[in-house]
């Protein structure tokens, strides 16, 4: 083989066929050689290292007929090359009387060896484009990108073969390459005929052993083969194909937008495309319904496609086209797309109505979770199916029934069952809500984040609900971490998620925005979003899901002293809270709140009511006692009676509930409204634990100044955190308040950091800190 650029000027082979070669050194040896090989495998570049004149070579002996062939037997010393097919007589009688050396593609090993020099890569990437044919080797070089130049090195190779083997190519290019019954169909010959064509086909060194075609083959044949005929090609082996009842989607698929194909051929595509991506189906749909007006069945499942895929306008306009019509049997399916649709746009109400309305068995569980969702207790439970879908909705409304009876051990257990039930369906489901996220809402209800996160971590990873359902997981992991106080993280998780959200997904958005800036307070940042958080609660009526961004905003409402425009879906809220008796677990987080929001407003009296209703459910469970001990020990802070003892385990027991920030706020709160130095220091300590932040190591009151750091430049590591809350913007009280310690103290670290830096003004110690903290 001649070898290219770059390339090594001998040949790769093995020991078997070196010693055969060698053996023609030996005048005196009777020597007959075939060299059998596709094209492409080195058999020109074998014979052209033949340097004995007495030895008779002949290439490509496939080509000659046997009369030709004949005289060869009489050879005494002859080496004879040619391609497994087609088949001579002559040739297969010069095999059995001499040596066959059958070359083979290269191995990795061997096309290191070709390629000197190149690397691993290069390697994997060059044996796994070529399959080791020698010929596409030399041609692809040590590289790990095919050019437009190196696929038109292939034109020659294609043109020169015959219609049926083009033709047989392009099958083989669409993955068809060993169905001879499709390949039958396609060229119209029997079974033996298009046996003897795939063999031909290996023969041209194009094909692997197992039919299909090398990658770089594959993307020459797609290019360099007319257009037309590669289309026609794939329409006819997809048409041949839903005869047969079989998979058509990649036949289809490179074809979606030229035309011509079969509106039947299109909708089994768009079938198939359906579990794994909605969007290619619901372009499979509309490119089978030709521009014009779907019928029913196309409609509704079109609209299915496209709110699997996040299209809810699409997917409302084609069902309401459904439903509208006449009577058919997929109205109802149209009925259930849309109430899906309205769910996620967060109009419980009307999405529950709809999935009512269509009667099916998974709607009826659904619809029944609306209800419960909207204030109407529902106790029947509608027989499933015995599907995966049809056993998840059943747990779905169980556990959300356990959820609002008191029985909230069995609803999050319920919930969990159904989240991992429907895991393996994955995204091939179309959902009002996932049990995953009601899972997840319940167990931020009781105080059992760990659960939470395990959930959702396990709906993310395995895509439960697809698209449509992605978002809202991804934030409700985001809640947690902001409940923690790993606002860093929360603010990462919500902004790898932005864009353009719908209601339900939007009102959680904004209401993390609200919560993180509360809680860095960023009185900036919180008046910003303030609008956007009232225009979600707008677009969004209240329902029982609702509750913790609601909850959120009735905080912010009364920092930003807004609390009327709230008022109303507050109302709303107790109204659903009290058509549902009052469930304890709906009810206790949102007291909490609600309790927040008073104590931020100043209004003890509204406090006091608010930690009254927690009291009344304080033997209900654990979460429910710690959470009324919390809300006690919070009202005597602020009234400033503070026990030590009891803040703390009040702080502990927010802490194990999962509300880490509360924990440290209310241990800190309490810490800087003492008058007992010990327990303020202990109060501090306790409240940096529960941060995750080590404790002091040295027993001094903090609204002390630090202790004088010898070395100039150098900064205790308080007065790090210190600074690098200014740099970022806070006032002396936002900083405080982050570190729970006064604005005076605040003020001490700074002018002692002057000092210590020798800074004439604010704006040069502004600059001396940026550089020793990187701010």
């Amino acid at each position: 083989m001649s070898s290219r650029a770059g390339t090594r000027s001998r040949l790769v082979v093995d020991e078997r066929t070196r010693q055969a070669l060698d053996r023609l050194g030996n005048a005196s040896a009777r020597v007959r050689i075939a060299l059998v090989a596709p094209g492409g495998y080195g058999k020109t570049a074998l014979l052209d290292e033949i340097r004995a004149d007495d030895v008779t070579v002949v290439d490509d002996a496939h080509l000659l007929d046997d009369a030709a062939l004949r005289p060869l037997l009489n050879e005494r010393r002859v080496v004879v090359a040619y391609r497994p097919w087609p088949r001579s007589q002559v040739l297969s009688e010069l095999a059995r009387t001499g040596t066959v050396l059958s070359l083979h593609p290269f191995t990795k090993d061997q096309v290191r060896e070709y390629l000197p020099g190149a690397n691993r890569a290069v390697v994997d990437f060059v044996h796994a484009q070529t399959g080791g044919v020698p010929r596409f080797v030399e041609r692809l070089g040590a590289t790990t990108e095919v050019t437009a130049d190196m696929i038109a090195a292939f034109r020659h190779d294609i043109e020169w073969l015959d219609a049926d083997m083009q033709k047989f190519l392009l099958a083989a290019e669409a993955g068809v390459g060993l169905r001879l019954d499709l390949l039958s169909g396609l060229l119209g010959k029997d079974v033996d005929a298009v046996s003897d064509l795939i063999e031909e086909g290996r023969a041209t060194g194009l094909l692997a052993e197992d039919g299909t075609l090398h990658p770089i083959v594959a993307q020459a044949v797609a290019a360099l083969s007319r257009t037309e005929r590669r289309i026609a090609v794939r329409q006819r082996l997809a048409e041949l194909q839903l005869e047969r009842g079989g998979p058509v989607l990649e036949l289809v698929q490179p074809l979606l937008g030229n035309g011509g194909l079969p509106a039947a051929v299109l909708q089994a595509a768009a079938r198939e495309a359906l579990p794994v991506d909605p969007a290619l189906s619901a372009r499979l749909l509309s490119a089978a319904a030709g521009g014009g007006t779907p019928e029913p069945e196309v409609a509704a499942r079109w609209a299915t496609a496209a709110a699997m895929s996040g299209d809810l306008d699409a997917a409302l306009r084609l069902a309401d086209q459904v439903i509208s019509g006449s009577e058919t049997p997929h109205r109802r399916t149209a009925a259930e797309v849309a109430a899906v649709a309205l769910a996620h746009r967060g109009q419980l109400a009307r999405s529950t109505e709809l999935f009512r309305w269509a009667s099916t068995p998974y709607a009826q569980a659904f619809a029944g979770i609306g209800l419960i969702g909207t204030g109407r207790l529902v106790t029947e439970n509608p027989p499933q199916p015995p599907t995966l879908l049809g056993g998840a909705a059943d747990l779905m409304l169980r556990g959300i029934q356990q959820s609002v009876t008191g029985a909230e051990t069995a609803a999050l257990s319920t919930l969990v069952r159904a989240s991992g039930l429907l895991e393996p369906a994955g995204g091939a489901v179309l959902l009002p809500d996932s049990p995953a996220a009601l899972a997840a809402l319940v167990a931020v209800h009781c105080g059992e984040p760990g659960v939470a996160e395990s959930v959702l971590d396990r709906a993310v990873e395995t895509g439960t609900g697809g698209v449509l359902m992605a978002v809202r997981h991804r934030l409700l992991q985001a809640w947690l971490h902001m409940q923690r106080g790993n606002l860093a993280v929360a603010r990462e998780y919500l902004m790898a998620v932005r864009g353009a959200f719908e209601p339900r997904d939007w009102i959680f958005a904004v209401a993390l925005e609200v919560g993180i800036a509360r809680r860095n307070s960023d009185l900036a940042t919180l008046r910003r979003t303030w609008e956007q958080a009232c225009e979600a609660v707008l677009r969004h009526p209240v329902d029982l899901f609702s509750f913790l961004p609601l909850g959120e905003f009735a905080a912010a409402a009364a920092r930003l002293r807004d609390q009327d425009r709230l008022q109303p879906h507050l109302t709303e809220a107790a109204e659903v809270l009290r058509q549902l008796g009052n469930p304890p677990l709906w009810a206790t987080t949102l007291h909490w709140s609600l309790l927040h929001a008073a104590i931020i407003d100043e209004h003890p009296e509204r406090a006091e009511q608010h930690a009254a209703a927690l009291a009344e459910n304080r033997s209900h469970n654990r979460y429910c006692a710690i959470i009324s001990s919390a809300a006690e020990s919070w009202l005597d802070v602020v009234a400033g009676k503070v026990d030590a003892d009891q803040v703390e385990e009040a702080a502990r027991g927010l802490h194990a509930t999962g509300q880490w920030w509360d924990a440290a706020r209310l241990a800190g709160q309490a810490a800087i409204r003492t008058s007992d130095r010990q327990a303020m220091v202990r109060l501090l300590d306790c409240a940096r634990l529960l941060q995750g932040r080590p404790a002091t190591t040295r027993r001094t009151p903090d609204n002390e100044v630090s202790v004088v750091v010898e070395d100039t430049g150098k900064l205790s590591d308080r007065e790090r955190e210190v600074a690098q809350l200014v740099l970022e913007g806070m006032t002396y009280k936002q900083v405080g308040d982050r570190l729970f310690i006064s604005a005076k103290t605040v003020e001490h670290h700074m002018a002692r950091m002057r000092q210590r830096l020798g800074s004439t003004s604010r704006s040069d110690l502004l600059a001396q800190l940026r550089q020793i903290v990187g701010g």
